[in-house]
């Protein structure tokens, strides 16, 4: 594939002046096209230098690129197709060009709810009858976790506009401890993604506290012009910065240290916990010690009930002691009935 954007553009400036065999193309010509065309697609007043267009004929002429060009030389100075129905947007697709496309399109798919990429899909489909025209096995290779019966799916790309266009937005809202819904102005930041579903990070009008609120909780999203938008230095980075998943408490992280055992000591450390992972001992046993800097929880909480035996909460003696009561509970639940 071509190595940019400009390059892309002068090899199709350069093929569509090759395929009218009306006119005969100077290398002058095929500058002054390639010139053109980067200012009316980019807005690039500069002027394609003689050495430049004399590389994209030798590029579009070679097997690099796959298109094996027929381009040749006549009367010592005029350029033409050799085969007067060729065109680089001909050229068929190799196989590990289809594989790659084809699994651009899948991911690609996964952004449906977005309008920002409803104007893809005809790029999209095109690609897609490409693949399917020339690939006779349709299987996805790469296959993204994913929850097409979440709801509040629907809202994403309302609420995606409201950010970027700086629009506060009235919800209606239930959360799942509410009795009735609620209505909540918010100025939104962010849409957040978390272990498979959406948050929208925002501040609640006339306060100062930052949420987070589950679009599977999210009602209705009306866009309220007449409110005005506070628009604030938010910054995701730091704000999530002492956080597993999307719960942010006022104060200072902890500094956990977890023993891990040898069976899960492999997956944690090729894919860390958090960011603040640090490997802090490694045991005769195998297993090893870790040190995170985070705030306590719900969704630490429940990461680390998940491995069950296979970690131990080391320090601080707050966070050990409510794990050691979740699972005391929990064994409470798994008990006979008869005793």
């Amino acid at each position: 594939m071509p190595t940019n954007k400009n390059a892309l553009i002068r090899y199709r400036t350069i093929d569509k002046c090759l395929q009218n065999p009306g006119r005969r193309w100077t290398l002058d010509d095929l500058i002054q096209a390639c010139s053109d065309a980067l200012y009316e697609l980019e807005g690039k007043d500069t002027y394609v230098s003689k050495r430049t267009v004399q590389l994209d004929l030798q590029m579009m002429r070679g097997d690099k690129l796959g298109y094996l060009a027929p381009i040749e030389v006549y009367e010592k100075k005029y350029y033409r197709y050799a085969d007067p129905d060729y065109s680089i947007t001909d050229v068929p697709l190799t196989g590990a060009d289809l594989e790659v496309l084809t699994e651009s399109v899948t991911m690609l798919r996964q952004f449906k709810d977005f309008s920002l990429f409803a104007e893809l899909n005809g790029v999209i489909q095109k690609l897609e009858d490409r693949i399917y025209r020339q690939s006779a096995n349709g299987a996805s290779i790469i296959h993204l976790d994913k929850n097409e019966q979440l709801k509040g799916l629907e809202h994403l790309d309302t609420l995606y506009q409201a950010i970027n266009k700086q629009i506060v937005v009235r919800l209606g809202y239930q959360s799942f401890t509410a009795r009735k819904p609620g209505e909540i102005l918010l100025h939104p930041y962010i849409l957040k993604e978390f272990n498979n579903r959406w948050f929208l990070v925002g501040r609640r009008d006339g306060t100062e506290k930052v949420v987070n609120l589950a679009l599977d909780r999210i009602l209705r999203v009306t866009p309220d012009l007449r409110a005005e938008y506070r628009k604030e230095n938010f910054d995701p980075e730091a704000y999530y910065r002492h956080t597993f998943g999307v719960t942010v408490h006022n104060g200072s992280p902890l500094d956990i240290r977890l023993w891990v055992d040898r069976h899960n000591a492999p997956y944690v450390l090729t894919k860390p916990l958090h960011h603040s992972q640090e490997l802090l001992e490694r045991r005769e046993d195998h297993s090893i010690v870790l040190g995170l800097q985070l705030q306590q929880n719900y969704e630490l909480e429940r990461l680390l009930l998940g491995f069950g035996e296979g970690v131990e909460v080391l320090a601080p003696n707050r966070l050990r002691r409510r794990i050691h009561h979740l699972l005391r509970r929990a064994v409470r639940r798994y008990a006979p009935k008869d005793q």
